[in-house]
């Protein structure tokens, strides 16, 4: 266990938790730091294929920018990769999912867009309030609430700084599903479950497809773009492993090369 963190291995899956309850585990720049070591590790890692990021305690997530240290003149700084080392990691193709299990504010939020699905427990709460204090979501959160909900609707939370209850971010779209209380993180391992009953590059694949396809000048140029990770499931042993298990009615053995 780290000081801010700690790290669960659970076969192929990765579940990180941020211990940092006492302040609603906001992050301060040594917590950044340490998480962006430890997604470092995972990206890395040929052996994990999926990883979860979760909240200590059920109160919240993560409150955001540890603001309080920052007010207490705390040196400032931040990984490359961004808030908790993911808000800009724009390379790692495996999936990573929130498992929010409380209050996710400003940077906290901004964690869970960054990921690629959002489990939601039913009382969690989402809002970027950086407007309220002076300050703007600057960790991607202006950025990606519009494409995945729309620009209206994300202006509506943008600009107001309005709190979000979970089940409506299930109506917006941003949440994949909400459920009771405390279960967050069991509903997360279970969508991994999932995941990882597919081939890891095909995932891989998949989720860097969709993700550069955002940017593309138009729909063709998405669909005939070329992409390492297309080109490495097309050249596993897993792409041949697929077809062939089906064929004989079994299992996959996927390897991830």
């Amino acid at each position: 266990m780290g000081e801010y963190c700690s790290v669960e291995k659970e076969g192929r899956l990765t579940i990180v938790t941020i211990r940092r309850a006492e302040v609603m585990n906001a992050l301060h720049p040594p917590g950044n730091f340490e998480l962006a070591e430890v997604f470092d590790e995972f990206s890395a890692d040929p052996e994990q294929w999926v990883a979860i990021i979760t909240g200590d305690g059920e109160r919240a997530f993560s409150a955001g920018n540890d603001l309080k240290y920052q007010a207490g003149g705390g040196k400032m700084g931040g990984p490359s990769t961004g808030f908790a080392g993911l808000t800009s990691r724009f390379d790692n193709p495996k999936p990573v999912i929130a498992a929010v299990n409380g209050l996710a504010m400003g940077g906290g939020f901004e964690i869970a867009l960054a990921c690629d699905l959002i489990i939601a427990s039913a009382n969690a709460i989402f809002a970027l309030p950086e407007p309220r204090v002076g300050l703007a979501a600057l960790a991607g959160g202006i950025h990606r609430l519009p494409r995945e909900i729309g620009m209206k609707q994300a202006m509506g939370m943008l600009l107001t700084g309005r709190r979000v209850p979970a089940d409506e971010g299930l109506s917006l779209g941003f949440v994949n599903e909400v459920v009771p209380q405390g279960e967050a993180l069991a509903a997360a391992k279970r969508w991994a479950g999932l995941i990882l009953e597919c081939a890891p590059l095909s995932v891989r694949a998949s989720k860097e497809a969709a993700m550069q396809g955002m940017s593309s000048a138009s729909l063709e140029d998405a669909i005939r773009g070329e992409y390492d990770q297309v080109k490495a499931m097309r050249s596993s042993e897993d792409f041949v492993e697929g077809p062939k298990a089906f064929s004989e009615k079994r299992a996959p053995n996927w390897k991830g090369y």
